[in-house]
């Protein structure tokens, strides 16, 4: 049953929401599961606010508005391993209030690598965000987003009409909370419209900044938390920035109480699933509970038929049946998310995935999401994931991409960079929100190629016997007629042209220690394409040898050093 709120009123933090809520974190039970579209009711009673670029009292992000006092569970959150019964995928299974919507859990996260990258010093964990978030809104009501990450109705406050709230006239002309007289709190992430104005950020790279996306609002409370320059990995600072998001001791008991639950662990649930907390800090315990739809009447039992009067008495009848009340419509089911129509993917003619390294794939993974009848589903978030011992990567150098299903169901991953490391990986495709089988593809990076190999010089590579030779050997690699950079070679002093195996006279190279080696391995052409050999030397042995370089790739050159005696 979704939860019902009294009449709200700031300032109702009351002694017996407090026992509710430490009652419920004593029993260690979550709240159930809903989706209830109505959401959070109580979101947005803000005080005046102050200067709320600068953190002035009062104001905040959400002008100090209502949340959820509902505390976590005191059992820890570690998720164990279970086997999907449908279709036998491994799924983690764990507390219902440790598990958080994927798309939701996806914003948070992302949020969190933007700051990383962005504002490095101020340490934000996602799990703080995944904190206020649940405080806030219950996680965009339960992660009723849909792929883009947009929630499906707005999550709006009461206005603040100053009737039972304090008194912000409307500052957005209505665009943000759709009330041009009053400011309401919006989104998963409860942000005034006046605080939005200046704050807001673009998280799904859409080219808007929509309070109602979780990806827009979870940005934007990382770049909130992040001013001054703080630094959060530091108690008291990070104590600082919750309250500067909302003014009140026990708002930031709650949120580091959800903190700590959150990072002892936590899962991933489809969109849609996620638990809806129940206890608002702007209850009211006495006011009249907010009107509900009437529950449908038992059907009557049939009237009895009126007593027939017995002789000599006065008789009675029964009173005449009233006729039965109406019963009220069955709620219209909620239709099913995009997400939730998919049966399974479906590889999109994905050609093979073979890659030089250091070069970018000439194919692109792509793939069909589709319902049990087979047809595309459009809408629909697909994560790429590249596995493995690789440092390949997609454009843009990240290791995972989320690409959402166009008008005919399929998602094409970013083009793959193969980096230095040669061999296989495997790039996954999953369905963010969904527990279902993921497709694998195999992925190939091979070593620099050169096909080619010339001297740099034509110059006769002479020495006496004892000497060392003047000039070092300087070779260029091509392959089809391009520099190939940063290919593996190999130099051997061979004994002649038809045996290739190591001499044991002749000229020789000198490994760091100084002594005697005729067999370099582990070379590399430089970004050139150029090779240059160390220091040739000559021993007793005169008469012409032969240097052979290989490269991967087959490009062979052997070239000839002719040791004899100088000339009288």
């Amino acid at each position: 049953m979704a939860a019902h709120f009294g009449r709200l009123r700031k300032g109702a933090t009351t002694t017996a929401v407090a026992a509710v809520a430490v009652a419920a974190l004593s029993a260690s039970q979550a709240p159930g599961v809903t989706t209830d579209d109505l959401g959070r009711q109580a979101a947005g009673a803000a005080q005046p606010s102050g200067d709320a670029k600068t953190g002035g009292a009062g104001g905040g992000a959400t002008g100090d508005s209502p949340y959820y006092t509902d505390l976590p569970p005191l059992k820890s959150p570690n998720p164990s391993p279970s086997a999907s019964p449908t279709t036998g995928t491994t799924v983690s299974v764990g507390e219902a209030e440790a598990g958080i919507p994927a798309t939701v859990l996806d914003a948070y996260k992302k949020a969190e690598a933007e700051l990383r990258a962005s504002k490095p010093g101020c340490n934000l964990p996602w799990q703080l965000l995944a904190a206020i978030g649940k405080v806030e809104s219950g996680q965009a009501r339960g992660g009723r987003v849909d792929a883009s990450g947009t929630t499906y109705s707005p999550i709006l406050g009461p206005k603040l009409d100053g009737n039972g709230f304090a008194l912000i006239a409307d500052t957005d002309h209505g665009a943000y909370d759709g009330d041009p007289a009053y400011d309401r709190a919006v989104g998963p992430m409860q942000f005034i419209p006046s605080t939005w104005a200046w704050a807001g950020r673009d998280g799904n790279g859409d080219g808007k900044k929509d309070p109602n996306n979780v990806y827009d609002a979870a940005l934007a409370a990382g770049h909130y938390l992040c001013r001054f320059d703080r630094d959060l990995s530091v108690q008291s600072q990070m104590n600082a920035a919750i309250l500067n998001y909302n003014n009140s001791t026990e708002y930031l008991n709650t949120v580091l109480s959800w903190l700590e639950y959150y990072r002892k662990g936590t899962h991933e649930v489809p969109d849609g699933t996620g638990t809806l907390p129940s206890h608002s800090s702007n209850s009211d315990p006495g006011a009249s509970p907010s009107p509900t739809t009437p529950a449908t009447p038992s059907t009557p039992s049939t009237p009895r038929t009126p007593s027939t009067p017995k002789p000599g008495g006065a008789g009675s009848t029964s009173p005449t049946p009233k006729p039965p009340a109406p019963s009220s419509p069955a709620p219209s089911p909620t239709p099913p998310t995009p997400t939730q129509t998919v049966d399974h993917l479906e590889d999109a003619n994905t050609g093979k995935l073979t890659a030089t390294a250091g070069s970018a794939f000439g194919t692109k993974v792509a793939v069909r999401a589709e319902s049990k009848a087979s047809k595309g589903v459009a809408k629909v978030r697909v994560r790429f994931t590249i596995i493995g011992d690789t440092d390949a990567t997609f454009t843009g150098g990240e290791s995972v991409a989320t690409v959402v299903t166009g008008s005919a169901g399929t998602a094409t991953a970013p083009a793959l960079v193969a980096g230095e490391k040669t061999g296989d990986f495997t790039v996954r495709a999953t369905v963010v929100g969904r527990v279902l089988g993921g497709l694998d593809y195999t992925a190939t990076v091979t070593p620099r190629q050169a096909d080619t190999l010339t001297r740099a010089s034509d110059t006769a590579l002479t020495c006496v016997p004892g000497g060392e030779f003047a000039d070092q050997v300087e070779l260029k690699a091509t392959y089809k007629g391009a520099v190939a950079g940063k290919v593996a070679a190999t130099a051997t002093l061979i004994k002649s042209a038809d045996d290739a195996t190591e001499n044991d006279k002749g000229p020789y190279f000198k490994d760091a220690d100084g002594k005697t080696i005729r067999t370099l391995t582990d070379l590399t052409t430089d970004a050139d394409g150029v090779l240059k050999l160390p220091k040739l030397y000559a021993d007793d042995a005169t008469g012409t040898f032969l240097l052979r370089v290989n490269t991967t790739g087959g490009a062979v050159l052997t070239v000839e050093l002719k040791v004899a005696a100088a000339a009288s």
